[in-house]
């Protein structure tokens, strides 16, 4: 895949983000995707990323503003940055009950492509930052 390729596929899985498109992020992914949440373990496959997707929509509602995303010449690895604009819907286990609290906070994400398909999405933002803003 091309560099350009890989910037236009990053860009629809950000895109489908934006609009809550479930199915069509999950489109972008290989079958055996890597999922590496921020804080967290490894989880492999769609349709652990499928369930991923329902947990977060269950207790957040996020628009990503400002992305950039860059590619390798070859187009096997990209990077995204972007601003994190949220809302803390409800209460997500181990973490401050969830009242509503909006918040902003900058965030990256490494990814590697395989066959026109995004293999793995390694995500990143600054915890303490999230939970300083909700009042923790």
């Amino acid at each position: 895949m091309s560099q350009d390729e890989s910037l236009a596929l990053v860009r629809r899985y950000y895109e489908a983000f934006n609009r809550a498109d479930w199915s069509g992020m999950l489109d972008c992914l290989a079958d055996d995707v890597a999922h590496d949440a921020n804080q967290g373990g490894r989880s492999i496959g769609k349709q652990a990323f499928s369930r991923f997707l329902g947990h977060m929509e269950r207790c957040y509602r996020e628009e990503l503003r400002d992305v950039v995303v860059m590619a390798s010449a070859d187009g096997s690895r990209a990077a995204a940055e972007f601003m994190v604009h949220g809302t803390y819907l409800s209460t997500d286990e181990g973490l401050p009950e969830a009242k509503g609290q909006t918040y902003t906070l900058p965030a990256g994400a490494f990814l590697e492509v395989k066959q026109g398909r995004i293999a793995r999405v390694t995500t990143y933002y600054n915890l303490q930052d999230w939970l300083r803003q909700v009042g923790a």
